[in-house]
């Protein structure tokens, strides 16, 4: 089985959602680890939310059946993105035989993007 996904999210736009309700938005979407690793960056940040976005699409989901801090998306030894599944997002990753994830991120000083590909 292969599954994939893709999300482009505007940088200001995340900025502004934050602005308007902080911290709050920020815990519930981010896990400690993420905000840790990230600091104040907004590129990092929106860059994570929108592969948190494509792993939910590749999981055939989208959020809400699974929830934003299931996803985790943290630096691995040589900085590149390491995905690491939770809960219900775990278990649906099994259920599908989803074994092998890989994950790219970038972002410009407008937009971030990511890319995830799922196989067994």
């Amino acid at each position: 089985m292969l599954r994939t996904g893709i999300d482009l999210i505007e940088i200001a736009r995340l900025q502004s959602a934050i602005e308007r309700h902080g911290a709050r938005l920020l815990e519930r979407v981010f896990t400690p680890q993420e905000l840790a690793e990230v600091g104040g960056n907004m590129a990092s940040l929106a860059a994570r939310f929108a592969a948190k976005e494509a792993v939910s699409k590749a999981l055939g989901t989208g959020i809400g059946p699974i929830a934003w801090r299931e996803i985790e998306i943290l630096r691995g030894p040589d900085r590149e993105p390491l995905l690491i599944l939770h809960g219900a997002a775990k278990g649906l990753a099994e259920e599908h035989g989803l074994h092998s994830w890989s994950i790219s991120l970038s972002h410009t000083h407008t937009y971030a993007v990511a890319v995830v590909v799922a196989t067994d």
